[in-house]
């Protein structure tokens, strides 16, 4: 992600991916237990761990791991748009998640 990019674009498409996780783990972005339980997950697992759970050949793990990893995209697209003047964000599900990872991190979870 560098250069002329179209954050909005690379927003949705990672809102889309974190749906189509959410599915496979059999959550709803409107259940706050049930993402704020995964986003504290997310925060405790190292990088190593995220990369098992990538290569395990239960679904529902690697929907774990999809989803840890695309808390770190967020983060990233966040950071790099902030540094050109563009507040990027996504849409409900990544406001859910976004927000349940600042709680569990020790944020105020305002987006």
């Amino acid at each position: 992600m560098s250069g002329f990019e179209n954050y909005q674009r690379e927003a949705a498409d990672i809102e889309r991916a974190l749906l189509i996780q959410m599915t496979a783990l059999g959550i709803e972005w409107t259940d706050e237990a049930a993402v704020a339980a995964l986003a504290r997950e997310a925060l405790g697992s190292s990088p190593s761990q995220v990369q098992a759970l990538l290569r395990d050949p239960d679904r529902r793990l690697r929907a774990k791991g999809e989803m840890f990893a695309l808390s770190v995209l967020m983060l990233r697209l966040m950071a790099e748009s902030a540094t050109v003047g563009v507040h990027t964000h996504g849409g409900p599900a990544w406001k859910a998640f976004g927000s349940a990872l600042l709680r569990a991190g020790g944020g105020d979870g305002a987006q």
